[in-house]
């Protein structure tokens, strides 16, 4: 049934709202890969977002899409033929890191593990009767939490269950990750972890300063994360990634580029540099922090700038949304060629999968739908013993959600827009449909960030750092609410 409520309908015409350059494309703007930190223009447009994950984004989930409405759409799927894509939320913590924002159970006791995998695999079950069994996975992803946390048998037993209801795509073509904690991983289970399947990692670091770890409780040496980095090129991973987060408490801009510096000589594959946004009243955990320790926006932003610049001189490129990567990675390659994707997981060369949430508080995505597993571990637990999906809300798009999901996509992938291309997918008059979106970019275009002509939208280096921007004056929802409620700062 359709909400009423929601967006259904365009923008309307507006009339001559785009200054329109025809000197040159605006889609070639988009192919500049460089990325150019403007101080001015970032304080001007420091607003707080959306990161577009999802479009439309989880606030707008509803209790009225249930696991009875998902398991109709995942049924109807198996038509397309789609690849699958498997999300496995793995929530326990030895410790809690005050920063963190995740969906989490801190606890030293490794016995609540089992009772917790033994769900998931109930809900393999449930999940795989749901799906052709011609239906390939090419993607799987374990997060948390700290997917580490369980034991060697656990990661065994959750791949071969795993492998029993669903039919993975082997190792060449299968993109398999997983979130490690170099504290939880040394090199038994970095070999164990590529033995089963895994081929991509992401190493948790956030920053090397003792200092800044004791202060938000994530004591971690150097030692230990370039150990498990060292296995994993040992053992064979393909893509290893390192996460950094700025904005944490006694950190400054030369201190931050000590640990940025330590990065680029080891040289993962990727890296991601996280704003940390301090909300106190939302994490309880965020309220061991001393927010008199917290640096204030003008040294957040010049740790930014040095990120920024240094990693762009050291040959990185931004690929968008807080992730960098080697000019030769694959993620680089499909930003040039059209193909990268953006979904729950971050950036992905998968475009087409149909994505499965397991385990508690999960977001799948599959058809024109996205659905979220119960976010309490009782309630999930509840559902499962009485062999009932955990799903307990979501949201199926309607017409104009899919199109503007697809206008957004496309700017936050690949920083360009072809006009003609849109209008061809979904037989629409672009700049009839989208013309108050068109009009909102016009000061972006006098500022520098973008370009628009009669062909489409590319983004200028200037402009890559705050795309999210650029993607909200397509945001139907942000315009209903009169502005971005809840989010986080874009920078």
């Amino acid at each position: 049934m359709l909400d009423h409520t929601r967006p259904i309908a365009g923008d309307r015409a507006v009339a001559d709202p785009v200054q329109v350059r025809a000197a040159r494309p605006a889609t070639s703007a988009g192919d500049d890969q460089r990325t150019v930190f403007d101080l001015d223009l970032i304080k001007r447009y420091d607003q707080s977002g959306p990161r577009y994950t999802s479009y439309p984004t989880a606030v707008e989930f509803d209790p009225a899409f249930d696991a009875t409405r998902y398991a109709e759409v995942c049924r109807e799927t198996n038509t397309s033929g789609r690849p699958l894509s498997l999300y496995f939320h793995i929530p326990f913590c030895d410790t809690v890191c005050y920063y963190c924002a995740c969906n989490k159970i801190a606890t030293k006791n490794r016995a609540l593990v089992q009772p917790y995998l033994d769900r998931v695999y109930r809900e393999l079950a449930m999940q795989s009767v749901l799906f052709d069994d011609n239906r390939v996975v090419e993607q799987l992803h374990w997060g948390g939490g700290t997917p580490t946390f369980i034991s060697h048998d656990q990661m065994l037993e959750l791949m071969a269950r795993t492998r029993e209801h669903f039919k993975l795509a082997d190792d060449e073509t299968g993109e398999f990750s997983i979130e490690i904690d170099p504290r939880e991983a040394h090199g038994d289970t970095v070999e164990l972890l590529r033995e089963i399947g895994f081929n991509r990692m992401s190493l948790g670091v956030q920053d090397f300063d003792p200092r800044v770890q004791k202060a938000v409780n994530r004591i971690q040496t150097e030692a230990e994360t370039m150990a498990v980095l060292e296995a994993a090129r040992r053992a064979g991973f393909r893509s290893i990634s390192i996460d950094l987060i700025y904005g944490l408490p006694h950190q400054s801009a030369e201190s931050f580029m000590q640990t940025v510096e330590r990065i680029i000589d080891v040289g993962p594959d990727r890296l991601s540099v996280f704003n940390y946004a301090h909300l106190p009243k939302r994490f309880k955990p965020q309220r061991r922090i001393n927010e008199d320790d917290l640096p204030p926006p003008e040294v957040k932003l010049e740790v930014l700038r040095a990120t920024t610049e240094r990693l762009t001189e050291a040959g990185w490129l931004y690929i968008g949304m807080d992730h960098f990567a080697r000019p030769d990675d694959e993620l680089a390659r499909a930003q040039r060629d059209g193909t990268l994707y953006r979904n729950f997981q971050g950036y992905s060369t998968h475009v087409d999968c149909d994505l499965i949430g397991l385990g508690v508080t999960s977001i799948g995505k599959v058809g024109k739908t996205y659905g979220q597993n119960r976010r309490e571990l009782d309630a999930y637990y509840e559902d499962i013993d009485a062999g009932r999906l955990p799903v307990f809300r979501g949201i199926e798009l309607n017409r104009d959600d899919e199109i503007r999901r697809d206008v957004i996509t496309r700017l936050i992938c690949h920083f360009r827009l072809d006009f003609a291309d849109v209008e061809r997918r979904w037989d629409i008059d672009f700049a009839g449909y989208f013309g108050r979106s068109l009009a909102k970019l016009d000061g972006m275009q006098q500022d520098g960030l973008l370009e628009v002509d009669a062909k489409g939208i590319g983004v200028l280096p200037k402009g890559r750092l705050l795309i999210r921007n650029i993607c909200m004056a397509f945001d139907a929802y942000l315009e209903a609410k009169r502005g971005p409620v809840g989010f986080s700062k874009v920078i």
